[in-house]
């Protein structure tokens, strides 16, 4: 704790703290994943920082199941706004595509990805050319939804980048005058 944190601040908190195990038993029944455990620690940090809204009739514990129980509203928001932003990626995506220039784009966009550290290529792999959910991919990954969308998005900055490296046409005009030797 820090010496900014008030001494019942610090005494709730221990006693939240003891009871660990309870709380992250309450969040694994109504989350999947590995997200629990990431839910519980950032519901304990919002406890100290908030430390000093408990009201002195209130049970700590009813207070901080509700702060639990907000914390698991906003990880299913996040979610389905992810779900949300993925989709109408999809969807552009799917709009531009033109199957007579696939060869040229898949052997540009299959040498990027094979360059890539294997975190970032399974991330590609798996969502982008498999069409696997972020949510599946982040299971899978044994991550929470957050963390593989992070992932994908950098993944895909480093598919841009490493196209440019290989192809600047290709990266630049998306294939459309591929020069690639492929």
């Amino acid at each position: 704790m820090t010496s900014q944190t008030s001494p019942s601040t610090q005494d709730t908190v221990a006693g939240l703290a003891g009871q660990h195990s309870r709380f992250l038993q309450f969040l694994r029944n109504r989350v999947d994943g590995p997200a629990a455990e990431d839910i519980l620690q950032a519901a304990y940090l919002k406890a100290i920082e908030r430390g000093a809204q408990l009201r002195e009739a209130e049970s700590s514990v009813a207070w901080f199941y509700r702060i639990l129980r907000n914390a698991i509203t906003d990880h299913y928001r996040r979610q389905a706004s992810d779900s949300r932003a993925m989709d109408s990626w999809a969807a552009e995506w799917k709009e531009g595509y033109e199957p007579e220039i696939q060869p040229e784009v898949c052997a540009c966009v299959n040498e990027a990805v094979q360059s890539l550290k294997p975190e970032y290529r399974a991330a590609i792999e798996q969502v982008d050319l498999h069409g696997e959910s972020v949510e599946a991919f982040a299971h899978a990954q044994h991550t929470t939804a957050n963390n593989a969308s992070v992932r994908l998005h950098r993944a895909r900055k480093a598919v841009a980048k490493q196209l440019t490296a290989i192809c600047g046409t290709c990266a630049t005009h998306h294939c459309i005058d591929c020069t690639c030797k492929h």
